[in-house]
């Protein structure tokens, strides 16, 4: 009797593939780096874009800038600039947190081998993609682009009463953005995550920063739901 050839595997697809070599790149960029950038360095940009920093920082300073009511009426209620910026940014922050942890619990693609001494938040806190730092911070970079204007006049220079012409006020969003790009590139880095839950965390959050600026936010959210 002729015996019968084993059955030959069906090549990997596109996305395997992908996956594949995203895995590949992620541990090469993770071992290249890991003896170069000391690790309290990482490990301060970790917690620069913790969430669990991020919503008690907003609610505390709404409170201590104390942003009462401007004008109540039958159908409106119109809060002061400093208010109105503020809550904009926690709503933004609110859409991040549900969108991330909708995605991470529909792919649930684990976390790097390597990834160690990581304190888990929450159960989705187990998968990799997407990165919720990095759509944090890329959230935050692009709401301050966008609000650029208004964080100058009302958060620098009236809050922090900062000079109009300083450095801080000049050039705050561009600090801002390079602070997203490398707590988002130090994920991989550290070995949290790898590159495309990076990236497309990144995308994510820049997506919400133009939605909360022209449709999420609380002048057409109030004007929607109270009426």
């Amino acid at each position: 009797m002729e015996s019968k050839a084993p059955p030959q595997s069906s090549p990997p697809t596109v996305l395997r593939r992908l996956i594949n070599l995203d895995t590949a790149v992620s541990l090469k960029l993770y071992t290249f780096f890991q003896p170069i950038l000391p690790f309290y360095l990482l490990k301060s940009l970790e917690l620069s874009g913790d969430g669990r920093l991020f919503f008690p920082i907003i609610l505390s300073i709404l409170l201590t800038t104390n942003p009462g009511v401007a004008t109540l009426t039958s159908t409106t209620v119109t809060l002061t600039p400093t208010a109105n910026l503020l809550i904009n940014l926690l709503i933004g922050s609110l859409l991040d947190l549900v969108l991330i942890g909708l995605i991470k619990h529909l792919i649930q693609r684990p976390r790097p081998v390597y990834n160690k001494n990581m304190f888990l938040s929450f159960a989705v806190d187990h998968w990799s993609f997407p990165s919720g730092h990095s759509s944090r911070v890329s959230f935050i970079a692009t709401f301050c682009f966008l609000y650029s204007n208004h964080i100058r006049e009302i958060m620098l220079i009236k809050v922090l009463n900062l000079y109009a012409k300083s450095v801080v006020v000049e050039y705050f969003a561009v600090a801002v953005g390079i602070w997203a790009f490398v707590t988002s590139v130090s994920r991989v880095l550290l070995g949290r995550h790898f590159l495309l839950d990076v990236v497309f965390g990144g995308i994510l959050g820049v997506i919400e920063g133009m939605l909360v600026f022209r449709l999420l936010n609380y002048h057409n959210l109030s004007s929607w739901f109270i009426r």
